[in-house]
C-alpha cells in the first residue's frame, strides 16, 4: 500500500470511528471504545506510521475515554513482559553466535555447494517445519518459541541471496510452531484457558491425550503439511537463484555454547510448568538475567540498549483495547449477538462451523487470548442448549484462535512482524493465505472427524 493510500485508509478509519461514536445504537462507553478500536485496526493495517505509534495513540485515547489504569493495563500483562524479556534473550542469542552456529550445523548436513536452489529450499522447509512442530511439544508458550527461533531462522535463511526464499525459510517454521500447535493442549495459552473454563463451568475434564487425539491429526499435522505446501509455493526461489554457502570458519564459540546451555535451562523451566505452576514469563526473565551476568552470560549490560522495545507499545495497546472492550461489556454483547445467528436445531456440523466463524469474527476486534477468556463461558452455555458436546465446541474454538489474518490479532504475529526481514504486508499475506486455506480445507475435515 502506497503512503497516500495508507493515509486515505486511515482517514476513512477516523470517519468510521466518528460514525460509531455518534450513530451506533449502543451505550456511550461501548461506542467510544469501539470507535478507538476501529481506528486502531485500520491504522495498523494501513500502516501510515509504525504500528507502535498507532499503539501509543490508542493507549492515550483509551485513557481519555475510560481511565488511565485501564489504558495502561496491557503493560501489566505477563504476556507483555514475556515479550520484553524474550527480546533480551533474542539479542543474547544473536550476539552469542548461536544463530550462526546453528546455521553451520544445519548446512553440515545439507550439501549447499552446487545444490539445486529449489531442492535445498524444500529440504530446509521440511526440516524446519518438523522442528517447529516438535518445539511446540517441548515449550508451552508460543511467544517463547517464536522469540528464540527468529534470530536462528534469519541466519539459516541467509544462505539464499534473494529475499523471497529467505521469507519462506523464516515463515514456515514459525507458523508451524504457532498455527500447528492447536492440537497440543499445552502449546498455546488459549487451549489451557478454554479447558480450564470448560471444566469449571461444565464439569467436563479434557485430558492432554483427548485433546491430542481430537485435534492433532488435522489441526496440527495436517496444518503443518499445509504450511509447508503454501509457503513452499508463495516463496519458492527461482530455478537459478544464487546461494551463499556459509563459511567454513569455526563459529561454535564459547559464547554460543553457553547460550545453548542457558536456553536449555529455560526449556527445562518452561517444560516443567505443570510442576512449579509459574508463568513462562519467569523462565524468560531467568534466561535474560543469566545472559547478562558476568562470566556466566554472553553479553554486557550495554547490549540491552541495542534492543528495540518499540513493539511493547504495540502489544500493550492490543491488550488495552481488549481489556477496554471487555470492561464496557461490548465483548459479551457482541458474542451473544453473534451466537443468536446460529440455528440451535441445525446439524452439529453446521453448528460447529458457525462457532468457528463466530470466534474468528471476534478476533478481528479483540486479541485472541482475551476472546478465549470471554467467549468460552458463553459457548459452554450455548453448547448445553444446542445439545452439542462441549468438548467439540472447545476444539473448534481453539482451532479458530490459531487462525489469524492480521498482526494486531495476536501478540505472536506482532513479534514476528518485529523482525527486520519482514514487512507488514508479508505477515498479512502469509497469515491470510494460510488461514483461508485452513478454513477451506482443514475446517471441514476437522468437523467431519469430530462428528464421525
Amino acid at each position: 500500500m502506497t503512503r497516500t493510500r495508507a493515509w486515505l485508509a486511515t482517514c476513512l478509519g477516523v470517519a468510521l470511528a466518528a460514525a460509531v461514536v455518534f450513530a451506533a445504537p449502543m451505550p456511550t462507553a461501548q461506542a467510544r471504545v469501539l470507535a478507538i478500536t476501529l481506528f486502531a485496526i485500520v491504522a495498523w493495517i494501513a500502516a501510515p506510521v509504525p504500528p507502535w505509534v498507532t499503539g501509543l495513540t490508542a493507549i492515550g485515547l483509551i485513557g481519555l475515554a475510560q481511565t488511565p489504569a485501564l489504558a495502561l493495563s496491557g503493560f501489566g500483562s505477563p504476556a507483555t513482559w514475556l515479550i520484553v524479556f524474550g527480546l533480551v534473550v533474542g539479542e543474547a542469542t544473536r550476539r552469542s553466535g548461536l544463530a550462526t552456529a546453528t546455521q553451520a550445523f544445519v548446512f553440515r548436513h545439507l550439501d549447499v555447494d552446487g545444490a539445486d536452489p529449489r531442492g535445498l529450499y524444500y529440504r530446509l522447509l521440511a526440516l524446519l517445519c518438523a522442528v517447529g512442530l516438535a518445539f511446540a511439544l517441548l515449550l508451552p508458550a508460543a511467544l517463547v518459541r517464536v522469540l528464540i527461533a527468529i534470530p536462528v531462522l534469519v541466519e539459516v535463511g541467509s544462505v539464499f541471496e534473494d529475499r523471497r526464499p529467505r521469507l519462506g525459510v523464516f515463515f514456515a517454521p514459525l507458523f508451524a510452531t504457532y498455527y500447528g500447535a492447536s492440537g497440543i493442549l499445552t502449546a498455546n495459552l488459549p487451549n489451557v484457558i478454554i479447558t480450564g473454563i470448560v471444566e469449571s463451568i461444565a464439569g467436563v475434564s479434557i485430558t492432554w491425550s483427548q485433546w491430542f487425539v481430537s485435534l492433532f491429526p488435522v489441526m496440527s499435522l495436517g496444518r503443518v503439511l499445509l504450511i509447508f505446501a503454501v509457503v513452499g509455493v508463495l516463496y519458492r526461489p527461482a530455478a537459478d537463484a544464487a546461494l551463499s554457502p556459509p563459511t567454513a570458519a569455526d563459529v561454535e564459540t564459547g559464547d554460543a555454547r553457553r547460550m545453548l546451555c542457558l536456553l536449555f535451562v529455560g526449556v527445562v523451566f518452561w517444560a516443567s510448568d505443570a510442576v512449579h505452576g509459574l508463568h513462562p514469563m519467569f523462565g524468560a526473565l531467568l534466561v535474560a538475567v543469566l545472559a547478562l551476568l558476568p562470566r556466566v552470560g554472553v553479553m554486557n549490560y550495554d547490549a540491552v540498549e541495542d534492543v528495540d522495545f518499540s513493539v511493547v507499545f504495540f502489544v500493550g495497546a492490543v491488550f488495552a483495547v481488549s481489556a477496554a472492550l471487555a470492561e464496557t461489556g461490548f465483548t459479551e454483547t457482541a458474542a451473544n449477538a453473534l451466537l443468536r445467528f446460529i440455528p440451535a436445531d441445525a446439524p452439529s456440523a453446521v453448528v460447529l462451523a458457525c462457532v468457528f466463524f463466530v470466534t474468528t469474527a471476534l478476533t478481528f476486534v479483540i486479541e485472541g487470548v482475551a476472546v478465549s477468556s470471554v467467549l468460552t463461558p458463553i459457548l459452554v452455555t450455548f453448547a448445553a442448549s444446542a445439545g452439542i458436546p462441549v468438548d467439540h465446541v472447545a476444539y473448534v474454538e481453539a482451532s479458530a484462535l490459531a487462525t489469524f489474518f492480521f498482526p494486531y490479532q495476536s501478540a505472536v504475529l506482532v513479534v514476528i512482524l518485529r523482525a527486520d526481514l519482514v514487512e507488514t504486508r508479508d505477515v498479512v499475506r502469509t497469515a491470510s493465505v494460510l488461514s483461508l486455506a485452513t478454513i477451506l480445507l482443514l475446517l471441514p475435515a476437522e468437523i467431519g472427524y469430530l462428528t464421525l
